[in-house]
């Protein structure tokens, strides 16, 4: 293809061999700043997007789909949409995976990531606006393709029906100014149209070989275009980001092959060699930025290794692991992989074997961890199957009143209750209340055949109902949990009253109730005395179960804190959230202390 630079040079030159070497080596030079260029920008791309997280990356998508611009930035969507849809593919192949492991069917499985949703919506709409932009950009090209076609005609006329006085230099100026700032055109059009036009501006300058005054302005006017350019290129060589003088020194190199020619042939091997040897030394620089890239992702390859050594080495534990040992590890992995993912780019040709080193490992430490889960499973069935004959035991003897031998019968199945293990965690509480019972059962007989002679239930009545009073008349004021301590310590102290009295009972709890709500105090954080070994095996196993479900609650929420980038309590949309896991746990921290006084017997 024929260029201006060439064009102007066969006009001005009169050996077309020497101009011939010119133009290749500028050509040359051109050619090869502008791709080490892209293959920085390449790096630089690469290296920037490496590191990013799914979160992230669907923010950023979220971000540029709200852009007035959207449709252009279709390089870095689409970046950022391959990356979003490996780490969804890659999460639900784990879960996959798991599935598998837990011995189900992997043709059943089914599973929809908590992103793919938001993902496909933000990918519809980048479509849609995309395909908005082509077409706006088509309709922009065609008034950009008219525009070039009227400087072509004008630069035609200027050197064809030239009108006398016209100020040539002026004139062509104006022209070649408003043919670098008119738009793109479609590629197809564009060959022939730059073909066109610098064969037009080769007619105006052999037009202009006839007017040596004018031709000598030309040439003072791209001679100082060519001593500015060489100005800003000398300043380039001490830029510190090495990528942004790359970028800058290719287009100085656009500068000069379209505004910078033609100059007077003394001047013409002089400035180009110097601008040429100034882009060399810039363009050796482009290594630095290698080796700096190279250098931060073996730094990342090794800090990436090393979290793939500590995730396996946690899978293959020394000594044989508990239940602690998992639910401590299970954390530390989650803690790792964000570790991992966030961390930058490795180099390329390492990227594929790091990334299936590190989910290999991160499978074979779950296949690792669901396997102890089995085995530990297995175990509890066993458990529950003593504890089940226990029950068994107990119902078949609670009505039995042979005292000398079911007291210590009932006691030892007590003792035998406590020393069998964990059950499955969905039949605790339902076997604990059937053996609970039958052993009430039986113990509340023995009291009531035992005592009968010696409780005077109706005193006991009296005093029921005068603490029932007394508690009625507690408020929210200073002093008032002591009060409603001591009125339930001397409940608990009391015997029995007749059978048609025993919804004072009742009653009793209602209004319990009502003036641990009116104080904000959890019944299970009250202080009592008085509690019989039911009583207290009772509470305690309540206090243990609003403790786990306390637990799950503050997990849950410090789990939804995670999908925040760097979340704190600075941020008012997450104060409340924060405040309610506080508040929480200051209720755990006080359960887990009265569950600790149940148990030491305080």
């Amino acid at each position: 293809m024929t260029t201006e630079n060439n064009l102007s040079e066969n006009e001005e030159m009169k050996n077309s061999n020497e101009v011939s070497q010119e133009e290749t080596s500028e050509n040359t030079t051109v050619h090869d700043v502008t791709t080490h260029d892209n293959e920085a920008e390449h790096l630089e791309e690469e290296h920037v997007e490496a590191d990013i997280t799914l979160a992230d990356a669907l923010k950023e998508m979220e971000k540029i789909i709200n852009t007035d611009n959207a449709g252009e930035n279709f390089k870095t969507f689409n970046q950022l949409k391959e990356k979003a849809s490996h780490y969804i593919h890659d999460e639900v192949e784990d879960k996959k995976h798991e599935y598998a492991e837990a011995g189900n069917a992997p043709e059943n499985f089914s599973y929809e990531h908590p992103a793919q949703a938001r993902f496909s919506a933000l990918v519809n709409i980048f479509r849609e606006k995309h395909d908005t932009y082509q077409k706006g950009q088509e309709e922009e090209q065609k008034k950009n393709l008219d525009h070039r076609q009227g400087i072509i005609e004008r630069l035609k006329n200027l050197y064809t029906n030239s009108e006398p006085g016209i100020n040539l230099f002026k004139s062509i100026r104006e022209i070649k100014e408003d043919w670098s700032n008119a738009g793109q055109v479609a590629k197809s059009e564009f060959k022939i149209l730059n073909n066109n036009y610098f064969h037009h501006l080769n007619q105006f300058y052999q037009m202009l070989d006839l007017n040596k005054e004018f031709l000598e302005q030309e040439y003072s006017h791209n001679l100082e275009k060519r001593q500015h350019i060489i100005a800003r290129a000398q300043e380039l060589q001490n830029e510190p980001v090495i990528q942004k003088a790359l970028n800058e020194l290719q287009y100085l190199h656009k500068l000069w092959k379209e505004e910078a020619e033609p100059v007077a042939e003394e001047f013409r091997e002089k400035t180009w060699e110097e601008f040429k040897e100034i882009s060399n030394k810039i363009h050796e620089r482009k290594s630095e930025l290698s080796a700096a890239i190279e250098t931060e992702q073996n730094d990342s390859l090794e800090k990436k290794n090393q979290i793939i050594a500590e995730i396996k080495k946690l899978s293959e534990p020394s000594e044989t692991p508990n239940h602690n040992y998992w639910q401590n590890s299970i954390k530390r992995v989650e803690d790792l992989r964000s570790e991992f993912l966030k961390t930058g780019s490795v180099p390329r040709k390492l990227s594929n074997q790091n990334w299936n080193d590190f989910k290999t490992t991160l499978r074979a430490f779950n296949t690792t961890k669901n396997n102890y889960y089995k085995s530990l499973k297995g175990s509890q069935q066993a458990n529950l199957e003593e504890k089940l004959k226990l029950i068994q035991t107990a119902k078949d003897n609670m009505n039995n009143e042979e005292w000398e031998i079911t007291v210590p019968l009932f006691k030892k199945l007590q003792e035998d209750w406590k020393k069998v293990g964990h059950v499955p965690k969905s039949m605790t509480n339902k076997i604990w209340d059937e053996f609970r019972d039958a052993c009430n059962t039986f113990f509340n007989n023995y009291r009531e055949k035992s005592n009968t002679s010696t409780d005077n239930w109706k005193e006991n009545y009296k005093q029921k109902k005068d603490l029932l009073d007394e508690l009625k008349t507690v408020t929210n004021e200073e002093g008032s949990i002591e009060k409603i301590e001591a009125v339930k310590t001397a409940w608990n102290n009391i015997g029995k009253v007749p059978r048609d009295k025993i919804s004072i009972n009742t009653e009793f709890n209602r209004t319990l109730r009502e003036k641990l709500k009116l104080n904000k105090i959890n019944e299970l954080e009250l202080k009592e005395e008085g509690l019989s070994e039911n009583q207290l095996t009772d509470k305690a196993r309540k206090i243990k179960s609003q403790i786990s479900d306390l637990e799950a609650e503050i997990t849950k929420l410090e789990t939804n804190l995670a999908f925040f980038k760097n979340p704190s309590k600075d941020n008012p949309l997450l104060r409340d959230t924060f405040n309610t896991i506080d508040e929480k746990r200051s209720h755990l921290d006080t359960l887990r202390q009265n569950l600790h006084s149940i148990i030491a017997g305080e």
